[in-house]
């Protein structure tokens, strides 16, 4: 059933946190501010991208676990790591150590499969044990045990001086409910479903009802997805699209964001590939405009709450403006309101 008279419940924003290779720590203290900012201005929650042998974040749990010191309200997620390049022992217990920093902040968002250009470095991770790793849906399956606090060694208890655990410590309850899949698939968004994970959906999936519109498309995934789920309607989905209001922007940042808009906008309404890849248009105007147009969008009307993407490769104070524009108006248009003073929403 469609939901396109619910307000939005929770607002979020993606950022993929670039940095000049040169003096890399100025990037990471920028994303850094970027989280602050958005706490300030009542965001529910920041999420990083994950990337690898690029000049954006590769390691967003160091960068959150430095984001849990400061700040104390805002959930911090990752949308998402591709698990085909992480232990999932190691990363269990570095996300329970972030969770237990951020007081149950942590969003952890996964992909099962072959990581984005795996061919580039899948050797240097996997130098003689490519052929005997399962990059699919067990992999996230054995993180989310590790998680939970499931027993992995029978030799817990103490020896000497030194006590020992059955489980990954720190175990951070409630953890395990909080992860997060990310389907772009009829298939993955039924099996996240079926597996009770929470659903993001991002601005790229695959086409396959029949047709090239990415808002239908994307509409049947949330569906498939709650179709499975045992919590149903009740079951959360994070849509993930760029938006770019220019309510407060200058006349520079307006051109430079509309150019942005359409150097991208050739991808859109094209099935890409064989596995027919559809790209979501990128939503630029005014926020009463981008509101508008979110109410007729099919994925949109399936949600409750979001993580609007932010455009690559822009300035600082770009960033600035279209935080406070999203948090001062295009979020109250879409019948959200900011998390006031000392307001603790769930994770």
């Amino acid at each position: 059933m469609a939901r396109s008279s619910a307000p939005l419940r929770r607002l979020g924003f993606l950022t993929m946190g670039l940095f000049d290779p040169e003096e890399p720590a100025a990037g990471h203290e920028a994303t850094l501010q970027l989280i602050e900012l958005g706490e300030r201005l009542g965001f529910d929650s920041a999420w990083l991208r994950h990337r690898h042998l690029q000049f954006g974040i590769s390691s967003p749990v160091a960068v959150l676990a430095a984001a849990t010191q400061r700040t104390k309200r805002i959930a911090l997620g990752t949308a998402v790591t591709p698990l085909g390049a992480e232990n999932p022992f190691r990363l269990a217990e570095d996300l329970g150590t972030v969770d237990v920093l951020s007081g149950g902040r942590l969003l952890p968002g996964f992909s099962t499969g072959e990581p984005m250009r795996f061919d580039a470095f899948k050797h240097a991770i996997y130098p003689l044990t490519l052929d005997q790793e399962d990059l699919g849906y067990d992999r996230v399956l054995r993180l989310r045990s590790f998680i939970r606090g499931d027993v992995v060694s029978d030799s817990a208890g103490r020896e000497g001086q030194e006590d020992y655990s059955s489980r990954v410590e720190p175990h951070a309850d409630g953890l395990a409910e909080r992860l997060w899949y990310g389907a772009g698939s009829l298939r993955s968004a039924g099996w996240a479903g079926e597996q009770s994970f929470n659903l993001l959906t991002s601005s790229v999936i695959a086409a396959e009802d029949g047709t090239t519109d990415f808002a239908a498309n994307q509409a049947a995934q949330v569906r498939r997805f709650r179709e499975l789920h045992p919590a149903g309607e009740r079951a959360r989905v994070s849509q993930g699209l760029v938006v770019i209001p220019t309510d407060s922007a200058t006349a520079s940042q307006r051109a430079r964001y509309h150019e942005y808009v359409e150097s991208r906008r050739h991808r859109v309404g094209v099935a890409h590939g064989p596995r027919r890849m559809l790209f979501a248009e990128d939503l630029v105007g005014s926020s009463a405009e981008i509101a508008e147009r979110l109410h007729e969008h099919a994925g949109f009307q399936e949600v409750d709450e979001v993580a609007f993407a932010l455009p690559f490769t822009l300035e600082p104070d770009d960033y600035t403006q279209l935080l406070t524009d999203i948090a001062g108006a295009l979020g109250p248009a879409l019948g959200w309101r900011p998390a006031a003073d000392g307001e603790s929403r769930p994770a």
